[in-house]
Order: C-alpha cells, then sequence, then structure tokens
C-alpha cells in the first residue's frame, strides 16, 4: 500500500510540475530554431505579449531564396568570424524574422518581450528597440558589447534564463 502511495505522489508531482512562462516561451523558441537553415548556428526567437504568441522566427535566408543548406554559406567559405561582416550572409536573423512577421501580419511589437535562444546582434538589437520590444529573455550569450549598451541605455532588460 505504501508504494502504491509513493508512485501517486510521484505521478501527481509530475502532473502538476508546471514550467514558468519565461522556460516555457524558451521552450518554444528552441523548438522553433530546428527550422533553421543556416549552417553555422540554429537560432529561434518569438514574441510574446500578455503570455500570447504573436509571432515566431527563425534564421535562414528570405522566402522564395535558395537557403544555404542547398547552395552552402559564403562567410564560411570566406572564413568570416562570427559576429563580424552580417552583410555577408544571405540569411535574417531570426529575431529580424519574428518582427518581420508580426508587420506582415499587422500586428503591433509594442511593449512586447522578445525571447530568443540567443542574445541579439548590435543590428537586431537596433530593430528590437525601434518595434518597441521592452523586455528580451534568452538562453545564450552571444558576444557583443554594442548590442548589449544599446538595449541597456534603451531601458530594455535582458535577462538570461538557464536551462533546466
Amino acid at each position: 500500500m505504501a508504494e502504491k502511495d509513493a508512485t501517486s505522489q510521484m505521478l501527481s508531482k509530475k502532473v502538476h510540475s508546471r514550467p514558468d512562462w519565461d522556460t516555457y516561451f524558451l521552450d518554444i523558441v528552441e523548438l522553433i530554431s530546428r527550422r533553421s537553415t543556416c549552417l553555422r548556428r540554429a537560432v529561434g526567437a518569438g514574441l510574446v505579449r500578455d503570455r500570447r504568441i504573436l509571432s515566431t522566427g527563425y534564421n535562414g535566408a528570405p522566402s522564395k531564396l535558395q537557403h544555404c543548406l542547398e547552395i552552402g554559406c559564403l562567410r564560411d567559405l570566406l572564413c568570416v568570424p562570427s559576429g563580424e561582416r552580417h552583410e555577408l550572409c544571405r540569411g535574417l536573423h531570426a529575431e529580424q524574422n519574428a518582427i518581420i512577421q508580426a508587420a506582415v501580419h499587422g500586428v503591433s511589437t509594442k511593449d512586447s518581450t522578445l525571447y530568443c535562444t540567443n542574445h541579439p546582434c548590435v543590428i537586431c538589437a537596433k530593430m528590437i528597440i525601434n518595434a518597441g520590444i521592452t523586455r528580451i529573455v534568452i538562453q545564450d550569450g552571444y558576444s557583443d558589447k554594442l548590442a548589449a549598451d544599446m538595449l541597456s541605455e534603451a531601458g530594455i532588460s535582458v535577462e538570461q534564463k538557464e536551462k533546466l
């Protein structure tokens, strides 16, 4: 009988063990990152307001264009280090795609939270600031001091949440 009670308690704890909202949305953007067509780094992003997903994005080439998975990576071919010469990449960043998808569908990004698998680069940081996004929750860092400084100056909080 005691064994049955212990099993029942374990099942009860599993059923009631729910992730907090930040973990929940980070788990979703991690799944979204699996759609990435970038050969260097798979990134997923989502915009959320009032615990509702507004839009999502992953990094890859624009619609109707060949993906790097199909034609290769120009940045790899030219030995461009990570974080440099973004203009040489065919792809859009996940954060850019999430903002663009919101625009395409007429969804305001004002006062939303960006969930992303990585810290935004400086190009994305500028878009985030002008899109009215007020909070960013990330899983992993990304070494871009200017991006971090600009987000801080704009009053946008960036919180890194450890993966469970």
